[in-house]
């Protein structure tokens, strides 16, 4: 693989050397609101350089480890099957080489081409969901490879009780009730996500990590196509990213932001923040 020639801040190292493939999904042929996140992982790498690589968060910093950014694949908004195979390939290739793979949507959609590869690897894998909505309907419109279904798809892959939902607050009622039965939902916020870091970690389980930025208030983060009041801050939103990175985490994605519906970039650059914590935290 090739380095991106506008890599995210600090993430400039070989393919060789790196532990962790930064790359981007720019897809959002099923957004059923407001459309944009095609635009997002480009955005990110280009407004990072507004922030720094130290986290004093974590007293880490991205200069510190080996990061490569290959930059976004090339793919076709008129076809999801076509775009998420392309997905799905891109995460083996990466995993084939003993590395993790961390995508920038994009739609959420783009998670499962990814978690698809992921699963051929680690058949036990289970996965942590943050988002704003639940991501269950068995299909949108008519439409199964939709947004609005991808953690609903991930479970035909997976099985009941190895999908954990954080701050879920929007869906249909037959998506909440789908949850009940098959998945483990926390509405809301992140209660329970502690216990359920503790039990997956203790079996040393696989995990996959999947960020819908819409998790956090549209006053934090307005710049995303299906904005839902009631979210969490960026402080809980870290705290719950350092939470998860004490699992065995073997594939992430950050994905939904839509750059050019918040003109002020504040957006952008809480997803560009969001995004250094988490290759922070998950570099062990």
């Amino acid at each position: 693989m090739n380095k991106n020639v506008e890599t995210f801040i600090g993430c400039d190292s070989e393919y060789s050397e790196s532990k962790i493939v930064l790359w981007g999904a720019p897809f959002d042929s099923t957004t059923s609101f407001r459309p944009g996140a095609r635009f997002g992982s480009a955005a990110i790498r280009h407004e990072s350089f507004g922030i720094e690589t130290y986290s004093p968060y974590q007293d880490k910093d991205l200069t510190d480890i080996k990061v490569f950014d290959c930059g976004d694949l090339e793919l076709c908004f008129g076809s999801s099957e076509s775009a998420l195979n392309d997905i799905e390939e891109q995460t083996e290739k990466i995993l084939n080489d003993g590395k993790l793979p961390l995508m920038i949507g994009g739609e959420h959609l783009v998670t499962y081409g990814a978690v698809k590869a992921v699963f051929k690897k680690y058949p036990d894998l289970q996965i942590i969901h943050f988002d704003a909505h639940a991501d269950l309907r068995d299909d949108y419109l008519g439409v199964k490879l939709s947004h609005a279904c991808v953690l609903r798809r991930c479970h035909g892959l997976v099985g009941d009780g190895k999908i954990h939902q954080f701050c879920i607050r929007s869906g249909e009622r037959d998506e909440f009730k789908f949850a009940a039965e098959h998945t483990d939902m926390h509405r809301f916020n992140f209660d329970g996500l502690k216990e359920v870091c503790e039990e997956l970690s203790k079996n040393n389980t696989p995990v996959y990590f999947t960020i819908d930025l819409d998790c956090l208030d549209p006053s934090v983060f307005c710049g995303t196509g299906t904005p839902e009041a009631g979210g969490v801050n960026f402080t809980e939103l870290l705290d719950a990213i350092l939470t998860v990175s004490k699992t065995n985490i073997v594939g992430a994605d950050v994905n939904e932001l839509a750059p050019m519906l918040d003109a002020s970039g504040a957006s952008t650059a809480v997803a560009c923040k969001v995004l250094r914590e988490l290759i922070l935290s998950i570099n062990t």
